[in-house]
C-alpha cells in the first residue's frame, strides 16, 4: 500500500492513498530529452549528476498539461541512478498568488505518484540573494532605473519588423542607479513608477532581448515573505537564477519558453554563476479543452464551473474527483510522448487510458438510472435471496458480494421496448431475458400511466430453475440485463458529464477568440431519481465503479455524504479511442 495522504481543498478534506512507485514504473521509452541526458551522463557533462525541477506558479490549480511536465522531470530523475528532482514555486507575482493553490500543487504532485523528498525549495527563498544579482548587474553597467509607463516601454520596444528605440534613462550612471534601485526597494516610489531592466540591445532580433524589465515596484502581501518587499524581480530573471542557486542539470521548459533561452543564458553568463541546460518541449493541447490557467480562472469566477475543481475541468483537481487514476494519467502522459513541436492531442486517448486502468481495479456493481418498476408475480412476495455476484472478472482476487433478489425490481426503462424494432433484443411483451447473476424472466403485462400513456411498471414471471443466469434444458435468451431490488436499493444522483466545450478546438478563430461561445450547456446532466444496489452504502468519497453495462463512477469527493450518495460518471464503457484506431 501507498502512504495515506490527507488533502484539504476549498474546505473539504478527504484521504486517497498515494501510490507507490518503483523506479521500473518510472522509465519511459526515449525521446530527444531522455536522449541528451543519456548523452550528458556518457560524456560526464556534469559531473554524473541528473538533477531536474518542476517549478509551477502558485497561480491557479495544475492541469493535465502539467502532468505531462510533472512526469517528464520527476520521471527523468527516477529513471537515472541518483537522480533528484526538486519542486519549486516560482512565487514572484503576489497579487496572482494564494497559499491555496500551493497545498492544491502538493496534493496533486503527490497524488500522481511523485515525492520530491526534503526538496522543497520557493523562488522568495533566493529573493535576498536575486537582490545581490540584480545589484552585480547594475555595477556592471548591465542593469539600469527606467522612469518610463509600462505602455511607454511597449512603444519603445519596436516590433518583429521595427527595432526598439531606447529609453532616455538607459545611460544612467551605476552610481545613480544603484541609489535608486535601494530607494525602490525601500518602498520612496509608488507602485510601476519605475523599474529596474536589463541594459541588452534594443535592436535585437529577439524581442526579449531588447532591455527586458527584471524588478517592479509592487506592494502586494506576499503568501511568504509578507511585507517584508514591495519589490519583486520578474519570472525570466528569477527563472535561471533559482536553477543555477538548486545546481539543476536540465532544466525542462515548455516551448513558449524557446525565445526565452537567450535571456535565461545571459543573465546566467553576465552573472558567472554555474549554467544549467535550458530544453524546450511542446506543451500538451487537448481537443474539447482550454488549457491557459487565465481561461480556466475565467470559467470559476464566471461560474461556468463550479470550481477548479470541478469535474469538467482539466485541472487534475478535476480528473481526481471526476474517477481518474493517477495511474491513468501517468499512462496517458506516456503514451503521448514528448515531442519538439505543438499538436492537438483527441481527449478520447485520455478517456481510453480511463477505461484501460479502471477496467482492471474498478469493482462491478448494479445501478439503475432511469428507473423501471418490475413485479415478478410469481415470485413470493415475502422471499429474499442473496445471489452471488463477481465484483472483477478481470480480478478473480476482488472476490465476490452478495446482492438481494425480491418480487419488485428496478430496471432501465431504455431496457423495455413494448413494440420493439428488429433488432432490439432486450425485454419486450412475451419475450424471455436474463438478469444478471438472477433468473430468466418474461414480460407478461404492460401497466401505463392512464393520462400520459407512459409504461410505469411491468409484469413478469420468472423461472426458478434459472437461478445464476442459466436454463437446465439449454434454452438460449439474447439479453442480459442489470437491476436491483426496489426494497433494498439505494438512492443516489448520478452526475453525467460530457466535454465542457462543444467544438474541439475552442479557441479557433472562427469564434472571433470567445471561447466560452461554445461552452456545452450539455456538458453536465444531474440524474436524481437513480437506484443502487445496497453494496454501496458504505462507499467511501473517492471509491471508483463501473457500473455494469453504463461505465466508470466515482463517488463525489464533496457532496457525496452517508444517506445521500452522489456518483460522477468518469467515463462510457464505449471507448471512442479504439473506434479512432481501428478507423
Amino acid at each position: 500500500m501507498g502512504k495515506n495522504v490527507l488533502v484539504c481543498q476549498k474546505n473539504v478534506s478527504f484521504q486517497f492513498n498515494e501510490p507507490e512507485m518503483n523506479d521500473s514504473e518510472h522509465t519511459s521509452a526515449p525521446n530527444f530529452i531522455t536522449n541528451i541526458v543519456a548523452e550528458d551522463l556518457e560524456t560526464n557533462k556534469w559531473g554524473g549528476r541528473v538533477h531536474t525541477r518542476f517549478p509551477p506558479e502558485p497561480n491557479g490549480y495544475l492541469h493535465i498539461g502539467h502532468a505531462k511536465s510533472i512526469c517528464l522531470n520527476f520521471g527523468i530523475a527516477a529513471e537515472n541512478a541518483g537522480g533528484l528532482c526538486n519542486l519549486r514555486f516560482d512565487d514572484t507575482n503576489p497579487s496572482k498568488e494564494d497559499i491555496e493553490y500551493v497545498d492544491s500543487i502538493m496534493a496533486d504532485v503527490r497524488w500522481l505518484g511523485f515525492d520530491w523528498e526534503d526538496r522543497l525549495f520557493y523562488a522568495s527563498d533566493y529573493f535576498e540573494q536575486l537582490y545581490e544579482y540584480a545589484l552585480q548587474l547594475i555595477k556592471g553597467g548591465k542593469a539600469y532605473v527606467c522612469d518610463l509607463s509600462a505602455e511607454e516601454i511597449r512603444e519603445y520596444r519596436g516590433t518583429f519588423s521595427k527595432p526598439g528605440k531606447e529609453s532616455p534613462f538607459r545611460n544612467r550612471s551605476a552610481k545613480e542607479n544603484l541609489d535608486l534601485f535601494l530607494r525602490m526597494r525601500t518602498g520612496e516610489f509608488e507602485d510601476g513608477s519605475r523599474v529596474l531592466r536589463a541594459k541588452i540591445d534594443m535592436a535585437a532580433g529577439n524581442l526579449n532581448m531588447r532591455d527586458p524589465v527584471i524588478y517592479r515596484i509592487l506592494r502586494e502581501e506576499h503568501h511568504r515573505t509578507g511585507n517584508d518587499w514591495c519589490i519583486y524581480p520578474m519570472y525570466d530573471f528569477t527563472h535561471g537564477q533559482s536553477d543555477s542557486i538548486e545546481g539543476i542539470t536540465h532544466s525542462i521548459c515548455t516551448l513558449e519558453f524557446e525565445d526565452h533561452r537567450p535571456l535565461y543564458d545571459w543573465f546566467i553568463d553576465e552573472l558567472e554563476i554555474y549554467h544549467p541546460r535550458q530544453i524546450e518541449f511542446a506543451r500538451l493541447n487537448l481537443s474539447y479543452t482550454v488549457m491557459s490557467k487565465r481561461k480556466l480562472l475565467d470559467l470559476v469566477e464566471q461560474g461556468h464551473v463550479s470550481g477548479w475543481d470541478d469535474p469538467r475541468m482539466p485541472t487534475l483537481s478535476g480528473l481526481r474527483r471526476r474517477g481518474y487514476t493517477p495511474e491513468s494519467i501517468r499512462n496517458f502522459c506516456e503514451r503521448i510522448g514528448v515531442a519538439k513541436r505543438d499538436s492537438t492531442v483527441d481527449i478520447a486517448l485520455l478517456e481510453h487510458c480511463a477505461r484501460e486502468d479502471l477496467n482492471k481495479r474498478a469493482a462491478r456493481v448494479m445501478g439503475v438510472l432511469h428507473p423501471l418498476r418490475v413485479v415478478i408475480d410469481n415470485y413470493p412476495e415475502d422471499q429474499v435471496e442473496e445471489l452471488d455476484a463477481q465484483n472483477n472478472p478481470e480480478d478473480p482476487d476482488m472476490g465476490a458480494r452478495k446482492v438481494p433478489f425480491s418480487r419488485v425490481l428496478y430496471i432501465e426503462q431504455e431496457d423495455f421496448l413494448e413494440d420493439p424494432p428488429k433488432k432490439f433484443f432486450r425485454l419486450a411483451p412475451g419475450r424471455e431475458i436474463r438478469l444478471r447473476y438472477a433468473f430468466f424472466i418474461k414480460c407478461v403485462n404492460v401497466v401505463k400511466d392512464e393520462k400520459t400513456g407512459e409504461v410505469i411498471e411491468l409484469h413478469c414471471t420468472y423461472d426458478p430453475e434459472t437461478r445464476g443466469g442459466w436454463a437446465p434444458d439449454g434454452r438460449k435468451v439474447k439479453a442480459t440485463l442489470h437491476w436491483v431490488s426496489a426494497e433494498h436499493s439505494l438512492p443516489a444522483e448520478v452526475r453525467l458529464y460530457n466535454h465542457l466545450f462543444s467544438d474541439p478546438n475552442p479557441m479557433d478563430e472562427k469564434h472571433g477568440g470567445d471561447f466560452l461561445a461554445v461552452l456545452n450547456p450539455n456538458s453536465r446532466e444531474r440524474l436524481t431519481s437513480c437506484r443502487v444496489e445496497p453494496s454501496l452504502a458504505d462507499a467511501a468519497p473517492g471509491s471508483r465503479y463501473q457500473f455494469e453495462r453504463q461505465g466508470y463512477f466515482c463517488v463525489d469527493s464533496v457532496d457525496s455524504k452517508d444517506g445521500a450518495l452522489v456518483f460522477n460518471r468518469t467515463a462510457t464503457l464505449r471507448d471512442a479511442w479504439a473506434k479512432i484506431k481501428k478507423r
